[in-house]
């Protein structure tokens, strides 16, 4: 029995770790690597294995880096089923077709970009990269999808079961657990995927941690503590404010899934308490219009007071002065609005979608506001504009970041550092390694130093293509 790490190790995306029981061989995750163009694409595109070859895939959920790369998976050769939970079915059947569009789109802009450029004697800064895959493979790849309920257990492959438990991280977010039989020995494996926060709204809290032999736990906030939920409506509130009173508009890049719908929440809440100005707020993403649509088809998946909130509102993501935007032309017409607005916008890290259009049209105006509302991964433009960089590179073109920029990181899905060793600390004694993934590495210190000294033990932060043996260790 062995696990090999594929995907973020050391790093926040591409999530893909890879079991090996007998000739079985399974994945956890098959997501996008997110960064650098090119490098980001050729890491995406070549596989470190042969995708025929896996037998099983079980994923955490529908977030694009740890589900994106499926239809690339598909496209070279897998046919096996991909086991998860009915609302990650169900938000991967529009997040995947989104990506294969948004690839293709991008692509496309670029390559005129680059052909407008030579006409004028210029050297474009950005070369274009293919698409992943297109829309056949993603109709593919969605017919291998198995859902199987939370606490379920069910056998994905001979010597291998699996049982997910609630991450609390977004709808129908998951973390594994996993029962390895080799030769009638046995060996528990759980990966957390995203762990999620006590208290966010919308979603449960996540279920405790079962009991196990290894752990792969995320560590994306493994070096610090969130600010507390309760701070982020005031927060939110205040943004806005100061940004509409010197005339500005409000940007937010945000993703699809979960963000967007709990900033929308927000958003209302401000609106009954009567504290948010007479101003105009887009949700400028057609997916998150269909998203949104699912998290309405299951409020099973609910906290308590969403719960009430339904009761109260019927319609807690529909409000008077809220529209969601379907046409690409809808979304231009803000361009030519000469009054504050709100925009909230996909992706949550810029690397795609009709964000872009939006700050290429508003970062260069010192009146504007880009509220950053989630974690932004390395080598993307999100993490330039976290960072404040003069010059920030917007589909191939250089501009001026002159609009304030501000971190939401109130919102977060996902667990910080006391967050992760209380989750694991019941069950502690039981370890014999932490395996800590989807961190980058100061986080990842971090957290592991923490885990060592509180909890006692073992901890192991693997590099990409480090394989460990389940049998020995």
């Amino acid at each position: 029995m062995k696990i090999n790490f594929w995907g973020a190790a050391q790093q926040v995306t591409g999530s893909m770790h890879e079991i090996q029981v007998g000739d079985q061989r399974i994945l956890l995750d098959c997501g996008l690597v997110q960064g650098k163009r090119r490098e980001a694409f050729d890491q995406n595109a070549h596989l470190p294995f042969s995708p025929s070859e896996i037998d099983a895939i079980v994923l955490s959920h529908a977030h694009l880096d740890h589900s994106g790369n499926l239809p690339t998976l598909y496209k070279q050769g897998f046919r096996g089923a991909i086991h998860t939970t009915r609302a990650s079915m169900e938000l991967c059947s529009f997040m995947l077709a989104d990506s294969a569009h948004l690839q293709e789109h991008n692509s496309q802009y670029i390559e005129r970009r680059r052909a407008r450029w030579q006409q004028i004697q210029m050297n474009g800064s950005t070369s274009a990269v293919p698409p992943l895959y297109s829309m056949s493979e993603v109709h593919g790849v969605l017919s291998h999808f198995v859902p199987i309920r939370y606490a379920q257990e069910r056998e994905i492959a001979p010597g291998v079961t699996t049982a997910l438990g609630v991450a609390g991280h977004l709808l129908g977010s998951a973390f594994v657990n996993l029962v390895l039989d080799e030769d009638g020995r046995k060996v528990r494996v759980v990966f957390s995927g995203d762990l999620g926060r006590p208290g966010l709204p919308i979603i449960k809290d996540p279920d405790p941690a079962p009991q196990a032999d290894y752990l792969v736990l995320e560590s994306t906030y493994g070096d610090r503590v969130h600010p507390t939920e309760s701070t982020a409506k005031e927060k939110l509130c205040n943004c806005i404010t100061r940004t509409v009173a010197r005339g500005g508009r409000v940007i937010i890049p945000a993703f699809a899934v979960g963000r967007t719908q709990q900033i929308v929440l927000l958003l209302h809440q401000l609106v009954l308490e009567g504290r948010l100005q007479d101003i105009p707020i887009f949700a400028d993403s057609p997916l998150a219009i269909n998203i949104t649509e699912i998290y309405r088809n299951h409020p099973e998946e609910f906290d308590t007071e969403m719960q009430r909130l339904i009761v109260d509102e019927k319609d807690p993501f529909g409000f008077r002065r809220l529209r969601y935007l379907q046409s690409s032309a809808e979304s231009k017409s803000l361009n030519d609005l000469r009054k504050p607005f709100i925009v909230i916008s996909s992706s949550g890290m810029c690397e795609g979608g009709r964000i872009l259009h939006h700050l290429k049209n508003g970062i260069e105006d010192p009146r504007n506001l880009v509220l950053l509302a989630g974690f932004q991964a390395q080598n993307t433009l999100g993490r330039s504009i976290a960072e404040k960089r003069s010059i920030v590179t917007i589909l191939g073109e250089q501009y001026t970041l002159r609009a304030e920029v501000e971190m939401f990181d109130e919102l977060s899905g996902h667990g910080d550092q006391k967050d992760l060793v209380e989750w694991v600390r019941p069950v502690a004694r039981g370890l014999k390694k932490i395996f800590l993934v989807h961190g980058e590495k100061k986080a990842q210190v971090a957290l592991a130093d923490l885990l060592r000294a509180s909890l006692g033990v073992s901890v192991i932060i693997p590099e990409r293509g480090q394989k460990f043996d389940l049998t020995n260790s």
